[in-house]
C-alpha cells in the first residue's frame, strides 16, 4: 500500500469517525433504535448486494492481470522459438533474425514495459517485429530441412507478433468508469446505513461503522491497485524475456 492509499484509507476512517460524533451529539440514540429492526433488514440486502458486486470486480481485475502476464510468457516463448530456428538457419538470414531477437527482448524489457504505464508501446519493437517477418518470409528453403525450418520460423514469427498485440490490447484493460461509480455510491450507502442504528454503546457502534468502512475502503484500494495490467503493486514485470536473455548461448 503507498502514502497516498494510507492517506486515503485513515482520512475516510477520520470523516467516518467525526461523521458518527456529531450524529450522536445532535441525534442521540434513543431517536434511532426504534428503526433498528427495519434498518437491520435493509442493511442485509444491501450488504450482501454490494458483497457481490466487490467479489465480482475483484476477480474481473485478477483475470485481466492474470491473463496479461500469461500473455507475456506467450510472446517470450514465441521469441524464443524464432530465436533457436534462426540459430539453424543459414547465414546470413539466421544471423540477422537472431540479432533481431535478442534486440527485440531488450527493447521490450528496457524501454517498453515503462511505456506501457503510460498506455504506451514502443515503435522500435513494432518495427523489429516487421523486420523479423520480412526477412524470414523472404528466405527461400533449398532442401527439406530448410523448408522444415521455415514453417516453423513463420509459424513462431505469427505468434510473437499475435501475442504481442494482445499484449498491446490489454494495455487499455481497466474498470469502466460506471463501475467504478457504481463500486463508490456502493460503498457510501453501505457505510451511511450503519449509521441509521441507534446503541447506547458509542464506542461498540463506533468500532463496528469503522471496522466496516476500512473494510470498504480496503477493498476498493486494492481494486486500485489491480485496476491497471502493468501499474500496481501487482503489475506484470518483464520477467518472461529475463528469463529468455538470461539463458543464451554466445551470439554467432
Amino acid at each position: 500500500m503507498s502514502w497516498t492509499d494510507a492517506l486515503i484509507l485513515f482520512g475516510t476512517l477520520l470523516v467516518c469517525a467525526i461523521a458518527l460524533w456529531l450524529l450522536q451529539h445532535f441525534v442521540p440514540h434513543r431517536m434511532r433504535e426504534s428503526h433498528n429492526d427495519v434498518a437491520g433488514f435493509i442493511f442485509a440486502a444491501v450488504g450482501v448486494l454490494y458483497a457481490v458486486l466487490l467479489a465480482f470486480v475483484v476477480v474481473a481485475v485478477w483475470q485481466n492481470v492474470d491473463s496479461a502476464r500469461q500473455t507475456t510468457f506467450k510472446e517470450a516463448d514465441a521469441l524464443a522459438g524464432v530465436y533457436w530456428i534462426s540459430r539453424e538457419l543459414p547465414l546470413p538470414v539466421g544471423s540477422q533474425v537472431e540479432h533481431d531477437t535478442l534486440e527485440y527482448a531488450t527493447t521490450v524489457q528496457g524501454t517498453e514495459w515503462p511505456l506501457l504505464a503510460k498506455h504506451r508501446s514502443s515503435p522500435q519493437a513494432t518495427q523489429l517485429v516487421y523486420d523479423m517477418r520480412s526477412k524470414i518470409f523472404g528466405f527461400t528453403p533449398t532442401d527439406a530441412r530448410q523448408q522444415v525450418l521455415y514453417e516453423h520460423a513463420v509459424s513462431h514469427v505469427e505468434d510473437l507478433a499475435s501475442e504481442r498485440r494482445a499484449r498491446l490490447t490489454e494495455v487499455d484493460d481497466s474498470v469502466p468508469t460506471i463501475m467504478w461509480v457504481a463500486l463508490i455510491a456502493g460503498g457510501l450507502l453501505t457505510v451511511a446505513f450503519t449509521y441509521l442504528f441507534g446503541l447506547s454503546n458509542t464506542l461498540a457502534h463506533g468500532l463496528m461503522v469503522l471496522t466496516l468502512t476500512a473494510l470498504v475502503v480496503v477493498s476498493l484500494l486494492l481494486i486500485k491497485e489491480m485496476d491497471f495490467p502493468f501499474t500496481g503493486v501487482t503489475r506484470v514485470e518483464p520477467t518472461a524475456f529475463e528469463v529468455f536473455l538470461s539463458r543464451l548461448p554466445p551470439p554467432r
